[in-house]
């Protein structure tokens, strides 16, 4: 019996707060480890390659939750890029972007309940310092990187994810099998986060930066939505985003696109196409 239509729509909601909870679980997780357990124990719980790799595997498994029922967009970026390149429904980007954003503000809640301990003897002002825990900052709070430079990175870190996600989910290009593709989304998030996380972070996500500055904001960090400099800063994570990922499939639909194979061509996902084609 075929589900409802508002019935299926709850269930794609529902998957992608539960997939995009599971990304923020780890990732604002992993740096809650890094960087307050850290300054409490001379730095011995991690680095920015296990922040890396952290935030990577949270995509990977946020995906294979979601996947099956909504896609696991887990990003309005993404949800934006295949409703205006994908024929996803207009009429669903902004209910699957307040779903995601509500998944990664109740993780953030939790991660901040959870290491409430850890945080407060780190930082008993709850300043910027701690901040990068929930939210980005440019040049991750300690380097000198102005919001043009922040914003600039976000749209090219962005155009990258979704370019490269459009290639991965393309069944006329050369997908990974096996189910291998959450996998292989999760590397592109760790090569991200290694090659472009410096100057603003690497939040490549609208609902990734805001859910958790949000839930920092209304848990004592009253400066979240201001840089260190104290200009207001919480913009720049949602719309260099927003546009990179509409430049990464812009870029994708002119550079790859047209010269993939028919689609009458192609037999089955995984396939690679003879070298005449």
């Amino acid at each position: 019996m075929p589900v409802p239509t508002k019935a299926r729509l709850v269930g794609e909601l529902s998957a992608e707060f539960a997939g995009t909870m599971i990304l923020i679980l780890f990732g604002c997780g992993v740096v809650a480890q890094v960087v307050a357990g850290g300054a409490l124990t001379d730095g011995g719980l991690g680095d920015h390659d296990s922040i890396a790799w952290a935030w990577g595997l949270g995509v990977v498994l946020g995906v294979h939750v979601a996947a099956r029922v909504s896609g696991a967009h887990i990003n309005p970026a993404v949800t934006l890029a295949l409703a205006a390149f994908k024929g996803f429904p207009w009429s669903k980007v902004l209910p699957y972007a307040l779903a995601q954003t509500a998944g990664a503000f109740v993780a953030a809640l939790l991660v901040r309940w959870n290491y409430s301990e850890v945080l407060a003897r780190a930082d008993p002002g709850h300043t910027d310092k701690t901040e990068i825990v929930f939210s980005t900052l440019p040049g991750n709070g300690g380097l000198p990187i102005s919001q043009l430079g922040a914003f600039r990175d976000q749209i090219i870190g962005t155009a990258l994810l979704v370019l490269l996600i459009f290639a991965v989910t393309d069944l006329l290009n050369t997908p990974p099998g096996a189910n291998m593709a959450p996998f292989i989304i999760g590397l592109i998030v760790v090569a991200i986060g290694m090659a472009w996380g410096t100057n603003a972070g690497y939040a490549i996500n609208p609902a990734r930066d805001l859910g958790p500055r949000l839930a920092a904001f209304l848990t004592g960090y009253g400066g979240a939505w201001r840089d260190q400099y104290g200009d207001l800063y919480f913009w720049v994570p949602i719309v260099g985003p927003l546009i990179g990922g509409l430049v990464g499939a812009l870029l994708y639909r002119l550079l790859i696109t047209p010269f993939l194979p028919a689609a009458e061509a192609e037999q089955k996902p995984g396939r690679v196409p003879a070298p005449d084609e």
